[in-house]
C-alpha cells in the first residue's frame, strides 16, 4: 500500500477525476481508480470526491493505492430456477442481470455464488472463481446454462463443447427486417482494440488473435420492423450472436453496446427501453457425461421478453398470433 500525490496541470483541467487518476497512476486501471474513489481513498485538497467530479488546475490530489482484495466464490442464498439436475450436472435458467462468476465490479450475486448457497457440490476443474462452470452466458443474456458437479462430468462436457457436440439454441429479436429467411454468418471475432468492452468482426492489421466463428439463423416471425430469429451457435466466442448480427446492421434489440437503439422507435412506434438484450438461450442439448443419453433442456421465455413482444404487437397494431405460434415449440 502506498500513497501517490500529484497536482492537476492545465492539460487535465476539466477532466473527470477517475480519468485523471488512472492517467497519473498507470498501474491502476480506470475501473480500479473508480473503486478507490468510491472507497474514499482518493482526495482532492484533503476531501473525498466522486469519480465524475471535474478537476481544476492546481488542485492537489492524493491516491491511497490499496491492492484489490482477492476475489473468491462465496455462498449466497439466491433463488435459482433449476431446469434439470442429477448427480453429475445441473442446468439453470439464468436470469438477465446475473453474472456467471465473480469478476472486477461483480463480487456478489453471481450464478456460482447462488449454486454454492444451495449447498451445491461443484467440479474444481476450473479456477477457484468458476467451480462447475463449463460455459458462460453474458450478464444480460438469459436462459439455460449447465454446471458440472464433479471433475469427471466437467471433463466430459467440456470436451463435448470443444468438439461442438453440444447443441445451443437461442431466441433473438433483432432490429430491422432481415432480407433472407435463413442464413449463416462466418466472421472471425476478436477484441476491439479501441473499445475493450466490445468484440469486433472488422479486419485490421492491428487486430490479433481473431477466432473463427459460425452462427446459423432462421426467421421465426417478422414484427414492426424487427425480426424474431432462432439462432444456432456452432462456436462459442465472446458476444458472438451480438457482434455477428451487429455486423449485418441488425443489432439485437436492447443491445446498445453494439449499436441498437436505446428506445425502439419506428414511425408511430415508440416503446420504452427493454433494459436488457433480447437474447435468450432457449434450448441446451447434450450427451450425458456418464450415461451418454441425449438430454434436451428448454428454458421458457422470460416474462419481460414475452411482455415486450406483446407491447410491440399492440403498439404496431399487428396480430400477435404469428408470434405465439412461432414461440410455441420453445415453451
Amino acid at each position: 500500500m502506498r500513497t501517490t500525490f500529484f497536482t492537476v496541470g492545465p492539460e487535465d483541467a476539466g477532466e473527470r477525476l477517475d480519468r485523471v487518476v488512472a492517467a497519473h497512476c498507470p498501474e491502476l486501471s480506470r475501473t480500479r481508480a473508480q473503486e478507490l474513489i468510491e472507497g474514499g481513498l482518493v482526495l482532492i485538497e484533503g476531501r473525498a470526491a466522486k469519480g465524475a467530479s471535474r478537476v481544476r488546475d492546481g488542485q492537489r490530489i492524493s491516491v491511497e493505492e490499496q491492492p484489490r482484495p482477492p476475489l473468491t466464490a462465496q455462498a449466497e442464498q439466491i433463488p435459482l430456477d433449476v431446469l434439470y439436475e442429477d448427480d453429475d450436472v445441473i442446468v439453470i435458467n439464468k436470469p438477465a442481470g446475473m453474472t456467471v462468476h465473480a469478476g472486477a465490479g461483480n463480487p456478489t450475486g453471481t450464478l456460482v455464488n447462488a449454486l454454492l448457497g444451495r449447498g451445491q457440490a461443484l467440479s474444481q476443474s476450473a479456477d477457484l472463481l468458476r467451480p462447475g462452470i463449463v460455459h458462460r452466458l453474458d450478464k444480460d443474456t438469459s436462459g439455460a446454462i449447465l454446471a458440472a458437479k464433479n471433475d469427471f462430468a466437467h471433463a466430459k462436457v467440456a470436451e463435448d463443447f470443444r468438439r461442438r457436440a453440444v447443441r445451443k439454441t437461442y431466441l433473438a429479436l433483432v432490429q430491422g427486417s432481415l432480407a433472407e429467411e435463413k442464413g449463416r454468418i462466418e466472421l472471425a471475432i476478436s477484441r476491439d482494440p479501441l473499445r475493450r468492452t466490445r468484440m469486433t468482426t472488422k479486419r485490421s492489421a492491428i487486430l490479433q488473435n481473431a477466432r473463427a466463428a459460425r452462427t446459423d439463423w432462421r426467421v421465426l416471425a417478422r414484427l414492426a420492423e424487427t425480426t424474431l430469429v432462432e439462432v444456432q451457435l456452432h462456436t462459442g466466442r465472446t458476444h458472438q450472436i451480438r457482434v455477428h448480427f451487429a455486423a449485418l446492421k441488425h443489432p439485437v434489440v436492447g443491445d446498445t453496446l453494439y449499436g441498437a437503439d436505446a428506445r425502439l422507435q419506428r414511425g408511430k412506434l415508440a416503446l420504452d427501453p427493454l433494459g436488457r438484450n433480447f437474447l435468450h438461450a432457449a434450448r441446451l442439448a447434450f450427451s450425458h457425461p456418464r450415461t451418454g443419453v441425449w438430454i434436451e433442456v428448454r428454458a421458457p421465455l422470460p416474462q419481460e421478453l414475452g411482455k415486450f413482444l406483446q407491447q410491440l404487437c399492440a403498439a404496431s397494431g399487428e396480430d400477435p398470433a404469428p408470434i405465439d405460434a412461432a414461440l410455441a415449440p420453445y415453451l
